[in-house]
């Protein structure tokens, strides 16, 4: 078996990356593979369950075709300027054309030491290697831009961290690694014809319409913008808290990366905070759509040579296109709630109606998830959910003014209950279900861990066998707190 690479980013200058190859590890052993993104990938899913295709996810056999790299980047972290980082935990193995015509990067994380790893050893516990799996997978069952895992897999070595731990490694696939942080690294030395080789590869790959326009690189900025926007606007339907916004993990192609201390939403809280390293939460819920727009500013500074010859015409035109963007994100914001919401038509009122419904939810800490669920169930009766969660009685004046509004439209009480349904998810990634899993896994049983994966797979689709993956933690199953694994 061969993977089909076709690689591109390699064929860069040198000084873009390092070539490095992954570091071998003692005794892989398969955890899960995804034999469905195997299968989009051109990857024979029995292949890359065998035992070389193990030997590949964990670094101990370089394919044919492969061309591993680790990739240089810099990046603001928690706002302060970092000149260089780089993949210090993670290789690129390569690139493959999907079978829809897409280009893949295929990347180890977890793979081992390299020139980027600074102070760290490369290496990731089982735990982060397990949360990754569960919640990039889920989110591609959400409809939500993402990079997803083909694979993960022990190693058979320890990684040290407040405890000795199993180590992972899990393949990452995501459209492309280039990053905010990649292009400010070419910027902040100053290097405009590695900025500019740069510029013309994410162009070529990701915004190839923008290379006619009479502007392209500030026509891309645009389209980042707008991609950035519904990205962030998505998480918010979700109640997804990303954790680490850092300009690093940003990624140009609108991906959502980086799911270290990640986290969902129980009890809606617009102020929550679980990364454990957001001290100050600056990462919190309600703030991501701001940090999408601080970081996108930081990208515009990066660009400033493309947007105009002279200096102050490319701040005229930067600015201009920045001050755009908490419209676009108003925008998606709320197209997402109207939807969640049961609404096809718009109405002057319906932002108002969205908001107070949110902060029903907050002063009563009711659980984000099933709320948005069950509302879709009363547009025809139905009682799947309501032994999980029922609207307390406060919320009765603004369940008779949603009516009021859904009996504007012209939709039937059906189409609307399945419009619903489609976008209003009954299962997420509970915090403690996640934590529960990694636990378990620690202790050398997966079964927790595949059924959530195997559950999350279909997150519209109500299972009564499956309730309890449902259900809100109990008081004392409650995560304060998620963590990079780093």
């Amino acid at each position: 078996m061969t993977i089909r690479f076709d690689n591109s980013y390699s064929k860069l200058p040198e000084r873009f990356y390092v070539k490095q190859a992954p570091v071998p590890v003692s005794r892989p052993a398969l955890i899960r593979a995804n034999r469905q993104l195997a299968e989009l990938l051109g990857i024979d899913p029995d292949w890359l369950e065998s035992e070389e295709g193990v030997e590949v996810i964990a670094g101990n056999r370089v394919p044919d075709g492969a061309d591993p790299i680790a990739t240089v980047y810099a990046g603001h972290q928690f706002g302060s300027w970092n000149p260089r980082l780089g993949d210090g935990r993670a290789i690129l193995l390569g690139e493959v054309i999907g079978n829809d015509g897409e280009r893949y990067d295929i990347q180890l994380k977890g793979s081992g030491l390299t020139p980027f790893s600074r102070q760290g050893d490369g290496r990731a516990p089982l735990g982060p290697v397990l949360r990754e799996y569960i919640v990039s997978e889920a989110m591609a069952a959400f409809g939500i831009p993402t990079s997803r895992t083909l694979a993960a897999v022990t190693t058979g070595d320890p990684v040290f961290r407040e405890a000795r731990l199993d180590g992972g490694i899990l393949a990452r696939v995501a459209k492309s690694h280039i990053r905010i942080g990649t292009l400010q690294f070419f910027a902040s030395v100053n290097d405009i014809d590695g900025l500019k080789l740069l510029l013309d590869h994410v162009i070529e790959r990701h915004y190839p319409d923008a290379a006619t326009s009479e502007n392209p690189v500030a026509t891309m900025f645009e389209q980042i913008m707008s991609r950035q926007a519904a990205l962030v606007a998505r998480w918010q339907g979700v109640g997804f808290i990303h954790g680490v916004m850092n300009t690093d993990n940003m990624l140009l192609s609108g991906e959502t990366i980086d799911y270290g201390p990640c986290a969902f939403m129980d009890a809606f809280d617009s102020a929550a905070v679980y990364s454990s390293i957001d001290h100050g939460g600056r990462y919190a819920y309600r703030n991501q759509p701001a940090i999408a727009h601080w970081n996108l500013a930081c990208l515009a500074q990066a660009l400033l040579p493309f947007f105009a010859d002279e200096e102050d015409a490319a701040v005229e035109l930067a600015q201009a296109a920045l001050e755009r963007f908490p419209e676009m994100f108003q925008q998606e914001h709320f197209t997402i709630l109207r939807a969640k919401l049961g609404l096809t038509t718009v109405d002057e009122g319906d932002e108002e109606l969205a908001q107070d419904f949110l902060d029903l939810l907050e002063r009563s800490r009711s659980d984000f998830t099933l709320a948005f669920r069950r509302l879709g169930e009363l547009t025809v009766d139905t009682t799947e959910i309501e032994a999980l969660f029922d609207f307390p009685e406060s919320f009765a004046p603004w369940l008779e003014s949603w009516r009021q509004r859904c009996a504007q439209e012209t939709i039937s009480d059906a189409d609307r209950h399945r419009a619903m349904m489609s976008i209003n998810p009954v299962f997420i990634p509970r915090n403690h279900l996640v934590e529960e899993a990694i636990s378990q896994a620690y202790a050398g049983d997966f079964a927790l861990f595949h059924r959530l994966n195997e559950r999350l797979s279909m997150p519209f689709d109500f299972d009564a066998a499956d309730a309890g993956l449902a259900i809100p933690p109990e008081p004392d199953q409650v995560v304060h707190q998620t963590f990079c694994g780093t």
